[in-house]
């Protein structure tokens, strides 16, 4: 099995180390990663300069790895067309620090690079760690529980169609209460700006991560048992077209076309 791994709290984070780690046991690894830190940068791509990969031996687990001055979603694509001569067989984003939950998919560049994954159709998997304390995470508690969640994992068929959003739970394997999958808990507002002054008097504008402020959360969704102590999949369709609302909109300008057909005889 090929597996291609990438994250986007940059190729030196200990956390993509220890999920090279523990994928090495499953197959051959590759790792095609940011240069540096490109947390919530959602699914952009690079346009306006060229992408640079350099080819290093950062880990010993690892069949090849590069470092790319581009973002997740570009080392994913990156990745598959260029630099593996055979399509990976399974993609791999993280070990992200802090969870992927609710809105975050639309913002995180962890939860991008999978999805760049299902985009080229090849199954994809998230991985997030519910922790922000990224100077003392034991990494070795962390492996251990992320190994026997891919055992299981490969046993079964992972779709194309879907990326896997998992969250892990920051505890060990005898703490942790089992594995749950999930709906997604959008109406929870984690992220919100405050306003704070400058020497100078001038407000500006930071965006406070609330997440430990959180309460009141819906049972069985992906906030409330990820904090219960359960790891947390959500199954996240690839982002399409809704054809039934293709029809609507086609009925709600029936009359402006026909018009249109009448006036300039088209």
């Amino acid at each position: 099995m090929r597996i291609l791994v990438t994250n986007d709290d940059g190729i030196f984070h200990p956390g993509l180390e220890a999920m090279v780690n523990v994928l090495a046991h499953f197959g051959e690894v590759y790792v095609v990663s940011p240069d540096k830190e490109r947390s919530a940068i959602s699914h952009s791509i690079t346009l306006r300069h060229p992408v640079k990969a350099i080819e290093n031996n950062l880990f010993t687990s690892a069949t090849k790895s590069w470092m790319v001055n581009g973002t997740p979603a570009d080392c994913i694509k990156l990745g598959v067309d260029v630099l593996l001569k055979e399509s990976p067989d399974l993609v791999l984003s993280g070990i992200n620090i802090g969870p992927n939950l609710g809105k975050d998919i639309y913002y995180s560049g962890t939860i991008a690079g999978a999805m760049e994954a299902t985009l080229q159709k090849i199954p994809a998997i998230a991985v997030s760690l519910a922790t922000f304390d990224t100077n003392y995470v034991n990494y070795e508690q962390v492996r251990i529980l992320f190994y026997q969640l891919m055992e299981v994992m490969l046993q079964n068929k992972i779709p194309k169609e879907i990326l896997l959003n998992v969250n892990l739970p920051y505890t060990s394997k005898e703490l942790c209460r089992g594995v749950k999958a999930v709906d997604l808990d959008m109406d929870v507002q984690r992220y919100r700006y405050v306003g704070l002054n400058d020497p100078h008097g001038q407000i500006y504008y930071w965006l406070k991560d609330e997440y430990h402020l959180l309460d009141d959360l819906k049972d069985d969704m992906d906030f409330k048992e990820l904090r219960e102590g359960y790891i947390t999949i959500t199954p996240i369709e690839k982002r399409g077209v809704s054809k039934k609302r293709i029809e609507q909109l086609n009925r709600w300008f029936y009359v402006f076309n026909k018009k249109r057909e009448e006036l300039f005889h088209v």
